[in-house]
């Protein structure tokens, strides 16, 4: 039986990298993407099941949620990448959405999907032919310290970590369930070179952690036997700043 990895966001950047490196270790991947990019040809050439998506329309959510419940049977992994990150609405010139609108999209993309997800797929996931299955929320280490321009993006991904608590206890022993929280995996390519330098300052590695980094992170809990509930920092020291 082969092993099944669900992976939301995986038409570019993190999820991209995750999509290719399990693919690469024989796993088979569904994932989920919102808007077309290059490379989603390319992962349904090498046997990708891809689902356009938009999460914040519920309607979508529950259409996908019901098609991976009847196509399949398990699940290995569920990894929640799937993200946005908002400005608040007081932050000078974020004038496309309210307060309130702010906050429900980022408690929808970060909270509620994988709320809903979760639930939806404990019988695949406890069905699995391996000894453990495993569900893993990629959070944000703003959740340790909060943010000014961005406090409803840091309350949905410290939200997204209570999920990880609540399921691991509600899922185990079967399903192992974590959360990975990273700081500055990778710079944009438009982020200039005085926004790296400030980035920069933050840590006690002055580096990015690079997409390798956090795809050794869900290596070493697939293969884990007794870590769950946890919630994995991968911030470069920024703590100790």
């Amino acid at each position: 039986m082969k092993k099944v990895v669900l992976i939301t966001g995986i038409g570019k950047r993190l999820g991209l990298a995750l999509a290719n490196h399990l693919l690469a270790q024989g796993y088979q991947i569904i994932g989920t993407y919102r808007s077309e990019y290059p490379a989603i040809t390319t992962l349904k050439e090498r046997g990708v099941d891809l689902y356009p998506v938009d999460f914040y329309q519920q309607e979508q959510l529950e259409n996908f949620i019901e098609q991976i419940v009847s196509q399949y049977d398990c699940l290995r992994a569920i990894i929640h990448n799937a993200s946005d990150w908002l400005p608040d609405a007081h932050i000078k010139g974020n004038a496309q959405y309210s307060a309130d609108e702010v906050m429900l999209k980022m408690m929808t993309i970060h909270a509620s999907v994988p709320y809903q997800i979760n639930l939806a797929c404990e019988p695949l996931l406890k069905n699995t032919a391996t000894e453990f299955a495993d569900v893993i929320h990629i959070s944000d280490y703003v959740t340790e310290k909060g943010s000014k321009k961005h406090i409803a993006y840091a309350a949905s991904k410290t939200a997204m970590h209570s999920l990880t608590m609540s399921f691991s206890a509600l899922f185990a022993p079967e399903v192992k369930v974590n959360t990975l929280s990273p700081a500055l995996i990778k710079f944009n390519d438009d982020d200039d070179q005085k926004y790296k330098e400030k980035a920069f300052t933050k840590a006690l590695i002055p580096k990015e952690a690079g997409f390798n980094e956090i795809i050794q992170a869900v290596d070493f809990i697939f293969t884990s036997q007794y870590i769950t509930g946890r919630n994995i920092q991968i911030d470069g020291g920024r703590h100790l700043k």
